[in-house]
């Protein structure tokens, strides 16, 4: 039973006895006195100076899964991918700048947003090239309004030429005001959440969702 192979994992803390119960149901443990000459965390600690498996095995027959049992280098989905590249499609006269995402050195994404003495200051600006500031007459400082086919939010304007012209970028892992939000400290800097503007698209390739590069409209508020 379960509670029995937990009484059976050695190690005197939690990530111990987690090693040591994926050594022994791993490929050279001991399953559990199955295998009597297996691994365990305990075998393991007896031998400091290391344990010779025996020679590596090669598992790549067993993990191709193409049915041709060969490596697609260049698979036509890259291929037409590749493609679209080339020519992509022009920007959308309402929306025709691009928006993407950024981390900030100093916050880590959001772990040291609810640290008072490292949220003194609001680092969720959005980059807006000069160039395109002047067209829009939006200066250091301003509101912004950034609308996309999914919502509008607004961020302060940060003009700089980290970004080139037509390109937008607001770092992720903001938006503390939002319902639920229990973070007593960054509540107090919210910023904006990027992904409340971003549709809901996948890529075809990664099947995971399409967080840059996303059309946008900019103004001044």
């Amino acid at each position: 039973s379960q509670q029995d192979l937990a009484a059976m994992v050695s190690g005197r803390k939690g990530p111990e006895r987690v090693l040591d119960f994926l050594l022994r149901i791993g490929p050279y443990g001991d399953n559990f006195g199955l295998k009597p000459d297996g691994l365990s965390l305990e075998k393991l600690e007896a031998s400091p100076h290391g344990m010779d498996l025996g020679p590596l095995e090669s598992w790549i027959a067993r993990a191709l899964a193409n049915p041709d049992r060969k490596i697609h280098l260049f698979p036509e989905p890259v291929r037409s991918a590749l493609a679209e590249i080339k020519n992509p499609p022009k920007p959308a006269e309402d929306r025709p700048f691009l928006l993407i995402g950024r981390r900030h050195l100093r916050t880590n994404n959001s772990w040291m947003h609810n640290i008072a003495s490292l949220s003194r200051n609001n680092p969720c600006t959005l980059h807006v090239n000069p160039h395109d500031a002047e067209a829009l007459g939006l200066a250091e400082k301003d509101t912004a309004a950034i609308k996309s086919s999914a919502g509008s939010i607004f961020a302060p304007v940060e003009i700089t030429d980290r970004v080139m012209p037509g390109v937008l970028s607001l770092p992720h892992g903001w938006g503390h005001d939002m319902e639920g939000v229990k973070m007593r400290v960054a509540r107090k800097n919210p910023g904006v959440n990027t992904n409340r503007i971003v549709p809901a698209d996948t890529d075809p390739l990664s099947a995971t969702a399409v967080l840059n590069g996303v059309a946008v409209a900019v103004s001044k508020n």
